[in-house]
This record gives C-alpha cells, sequence and structure tokens, in this order.
C-alpha cells in the first residue's frame, strides 16, 4: 500500500532561524572584509598630494 505524506513533511525543512543567522553572519563578514580593503587602500595611496601655496609660479 502507498503511503500518501503531504507537501509539509515531505520537505527537507525549512530556513528557520538557523538559516537567518548563517545568512547575517555572512553579511557582517562581507562588512568586515569590505572595511578591511578600504582602510589597505587608503593606507597604501601613493598618491602625490598638493598643497595650496607650495607649487611655485615662474
Amino acid at each position: 500500500m502507498t503511503r500518501i505524506i503531504t507537501q509539509e513533511k515531505a520537505r527537507q525543512g525549512g530556513w528557520g532561524r538557523h538559516g537567518l543567522r548563517i545568512l547575517i553572519a555572512a553579511l557582517l563578514l562581507s562588512f568586515v572584509a569590505w572595511g578591511g580593503a578600504e582602510i589597505y587602500g587608503r593606507m597604501i595611496d601613493t598618491t602625490a598630494t598638493v598643497e595650496p601655496g607650495s607649487v611655485s609660479s615662474r
């Protein structure tokens, strides 16, 4: 005899709080990595800045 299983019971599992925690943790880690890259990019910026009055006019 074939058993009839409803769609709700046949599902593997819901996302629930566990999936939400993983998504939030991944988002926070990506913000930390982005911030680290921004700080590192500003530290290695080697473009010369010209201050007003330092350029001599001839």
